[in-house]
């Protein structure tokens, strides 16, 4: 690279960014089952045209560590330390509500919400994890304002709150995964256990 700070060759333009990071955790696969069923029981009551996300890619979103072209491995790194600083018992989670993410038509999201405290440990955790992520060299991507949800899929139409039967499962884990952007692939890097 020239001291210009140009980072692709004449002519060529810059690398695609197809690669997604992020902490999250996953239900456990009968649970995940039970959400995409609810998803696509949703989406024909709603008449959603979105299709329903993959059983496997259904997850709560603890923080975003940026999109990139190629997976950079001192943010792999710095997220590793910070995982590790993590301890803490396993604990329930439960989502009693659906509705669509923000009053914006276009790719809407359409989640499922949850209430305290079936929903307060995640927050905890989430909190926890971004202290570790600011003293590991992440605060940029520390989320200070987070809503614990699930989301189903994305449409243009928007629908208000709407109460459905609870869903809950055991969180005993906390992942880091790569997410390959437009490829619907979720590749976990690492996992924590919480013991």
């Amino acid at each position: 690279m020239n001291g210009s700070g140009q980072t692709s060759l004449p002519g060529f333009g810059s690398p695609a960014i197809e690669d997604r990071l992020f902490f999250a955790v996953y239900p456990d696969a009968a649970t995940a089952e039970r959400i995409a069923s609810l998803a696509l029981e949703l989406r024909g009551h709603h008449g959603f045209r979105g299709k329903p996300l993959a059983p496997e890619r259904l997850h709560v979103t603890l923080h975003h560590l940026g999109d990139y072209a190629g997976v950079p491995n001192d943010v792999v790194r710095m997220a590793g330390e910070a995982a590790a600083r993590i301890t803490g018992a396993p604990f329930g989670i439960g989502f009693d509500r659906a509705t669509s993410f923000g009053a914006r038509r276009g790719r809407c999201p359409f989640v499922l919400l949850g209430d305290s405290p079936d929903i307060q440990a995640v927050v905890e955790l989430q909190r926890r994890l971004g202290d570790a992520m600011k003293a590991s060299g992440l605060a940029r991507h520390v989320e200070p304002n987070f809503t614990p949800h699930v989301t189903l899929l994305y449409d243009d139409r928007v629908v208000a709150e709407e109460r459905i039967e609870p869903i809950r499962w055991q969180v005993g884990e906390f992942v880091l995964v790569h997410s390959l952007i437009g490829h619907s692939r979720h590749i976990p890097l690492a996992r924590w256990t919480l013991r």
